[in-house]
């Protein structure tokens, strides 16, 4: 689907949106400990078959990449009488059936499938599941912005034509590079992620390449008009380091939106104590972020970072997310009834490798406390319809400009 630009007013709110003060939960002292739970073991699901080595969409950028040696028996990259001109550190020589075949061997861990290249970098599996709550999560945000694929004003006074480059950074399934192809025919709109999961079949000005952008990008100076980044919390290591990149790679004039959430779920409801176990919850996973080198903390860093990388013009926009659908707005309520729904269905996916990895859990330990965290928006006390109270994840959307 094609999301369409409605008119909007710089200065002012979108009815879901909020200019307040991020809740007391950002005083709260983290404590990077992980609490334990009696064993449990739940469900796994099925997962997607890998794509064949003819894929139009694997394009590997290859910059400075280097492979495990470790791992040479689990992704052979040569056949027996490969040219020994070519050592073990390239991929020089190789067809595209197993440069395909090294990408799509995918790696499975505790019942779900993560990406291969660059392997670990990122704490989210692709499969099936995932991918789908990845596109739900994209209609989440055509509702909270009103139908927009970007508050960005790139294409000032409706002259689209002047758009010609577009980047989307962790395009995941390629759902918001195919609506802003669809959206701006004339610009070519690049993807990037680290799995090839997008569809087979997409706009003729819309492509994706296998990337990590954690790493120098290879894009030349001054390319694109408009870069966007959505949902790379827990992503990147340094976020100084990649916002650079993106101002090298912006043309001056040429803006970046960053859209992010919280990983906390907090209430304004004074009755909600310390102990509730969305707190629990909350310190857990931005505990874990910190532990890990890359934090969940960035929805209400970014514009901080985007000022201090130089970029001009900067507005943020705050949004609340309801968890179930406690609210008396039917905009609020619809988004929170799939917000509900994405957490319920997605705890595992987000938090599995984490848990396991940096949180140093077993599998059993790890899908107990995702049990609990699943009673927990179950459960209706956490929804007080009367006092018009509920818990919600808090949100921004950032956007700024690089001088002319």
């Amino acid at each position: 689907m094609s999301g369409g630009r409605n008119p909007r007013n710089d200065a002012g709110e979108l009815p879901i949106f909020s200019n307040t003060a991020p809740g007391n939960n950002d005083e709260m002292e983290i404590d990077s400990s992980v609490p334990t739970m009696p064993p449990t073991i739940l469900g796994t699901s099925s997962h997607s078959e890998p794509l064949n080595a003819t894929h139009p969409l694997l394009t590997l950028n290859l910059h400075h990449h280097t492979f495990d040696d470790t791992q040479s028996d689990q992704h052979s990259l040569y056949t027996e009488d490969h040219d020994s001109a070519y050592d073990s550190a390239s991929l020089l020589g190789d067809d595209t059936d197993t440069l395909a075949s090294f990408i799509t061997d995918y790696r499975y861990e505790n019942g779900r499938r993560y990406h291969s290249f660059r392997d670990g970098a990122y704490w989210g599996p692709n499969d099936d599941r995932q991918n789908e709550l990845v596109d739900l999560a994209h209609h989440m945000y055509l509702i909270t912005l009103d139908g927009n694929l970007h508050l960005a004003p790139i294409g000032e006074g409706g002259v689209r034509g002047n758009v010609h480059e577009i980047l989307d950074i962790g395009t995941g399934t390629g759902i918001w590079a195919i609506d802003m192809a669809d959206e701006y025919p004339s610009a070519r709109v690049t993807g990037t992620d680290l799995s090839p999961i997008q569809p087979d079949f997409v706009p003729p000005n819309c492509s994706f390449e296998i990337d990590d952008v954690t790493l120098e990008w290879t894009f030349p100076d001054d390319r694109f008009d408009f870069i966007h980044i959505r949902e790379m919390f827990g992503c990147i290591p340094d976020w100084d380091f990649f916002l650079q990149q993106a101002w090298r790679c912006l043309k001056p004039g040429g803006w970046v939106e960053i859209v992010e959430h919280s990983v906390w779920p907090v209430s304004d409801d004074p009755r909600v104590g310390p102990d509730h176990f969305y707190n629990t919850w909350g310190t857990t996973v931005e505990g874990l972020g910190e532990r890990w080198g890359k934090t969940f903390r960035i929805w209400r860093q970014s514009r901080d970072k985007v000022v201090e990388a130089g970029f001009t013009e900067v507005v943020e926009r705050r949004f609340k997310w309801p968890i179930g659908g406690w609210h008396h707005d039917p905009k609020m309520r619809e988004v929170g009834m799939w917000n509900q729904l994405r957490m319920m269905d997605g705890v595992e996916g987000f938090m599995l490798r984490l848990l396991t990895g940096p949180g140093g859990m077993s599998i059993h330990t790890a899908q107990a406390f995702l049990g609990r965290m699943r009673e927990e928006l179950r459960n209706p006390s956490n929804q007080s319809y009367q006092a018009g109270y509920g818990f919600y994840l808090d949100g921004s959307v950032v956007y700024a400009r690089k001088p002319l």
